[in-house]
């Protein structure tokens, strides 16, 4: 077992580990738990009751968040001929074609957080999949990173799209803001999540479809929010 540090031994006894809250009250206990001396990170985690392991049981999508992340992605965009004019005035931090995927493949250049391409740009990104795909990084048309509207793509990336994705364990992982949002703000960002994730909902999943779900900041404990009062707006 790790050991943990006094802050968060302190955090842990500012509620009941075993207790399942609702959103405001988890999010009023993420407030006095985020001790650390920098603005910690606030994620969601949601344990969902399906097998990722079959297609039509697949979560995934992307959502802007009411109030960001509270983070400045650095959008690459992988376009040509007057597209990439688009997403160069658009605020693209990179824009390029085959020379970037080089860049990528020959010195393993990760300087970027977000990666969008047009269709006709997917023959070459296709040839990073191995390097994008592990780092959550690969466009995908389902998460609206795969388009022809760069311009609204990056828009979005930079007010605070987050993707959500079941991972190998069913598990949906995502931000939903800074502990220095205040409770009202990581409310919002968390019920737009949440709804989000409902809305997806697979016509094949069966029985409970939110087993769990924890929110925490980076280096405070984590604390259960009741799936049960999480429905649908």
């Amino acid at each position: 077992m790790p050991k943990r540090g006094k802050k968060y031994k302190d955090s842990v006894k500012e509620f009941d580990k075993a207790q399942q809250y609702e959103v405001e009250e988890a999010m009023d206990l993420i407030m006095k738990t985020a001790k650390a001396k920098f603005d910690e990170t606030v994620e969601a985690h949601f344990k969902m009751g399906v097998d990722g392991r079959h297609a039509d049981q697949q979560i995934r999508g992307a959502i802007v968040l009411p109030h960001g992340t509270g983070n400045t992605k650095r959008v690459l965009v992988f376009a040509k001929g007057p597209k990439a004019t688009e997403a160069e005035e658009a605020g693209a931090d990179y824009v390029g074609a085959e020379e970037m995927a080089q860049k990528i493949q020959q010195e393993g250049w990760f300087e970027f957080d977000a990666v969008i391409a047009t269709p006709d740009m997917m023959s070459v990104v296709g040839r990073l999949g191995r390097l994008l795909g592990p780092k959550g990084l690969m466009p995908n048309p389902k998460s609206g990173t795969v388009t022809m509207d760069v311009a609204k793509a990056i828009q979005e990336t930079k007010a605070g799209k987050v993707e959500y994705r079941l991972d190998k364990t069913n598990i949906i992982h995502c931000p939903i803001g800074k502990a220095s949002f205040g409770q009202e703000k990581l409310t919002e960002n968390f019920n737009a999540l949440a709804q989000a994730i409902i809305k997806a909902k697979p016509a094949a999943a069966k029985g409970q479809y939110m087993r769990s779900v924890v929110v925490a900041s980076t280096m405070g404990p984590g604390v259960k929010i009741n799936p049960q009062k999480i429905g649908p707006a």
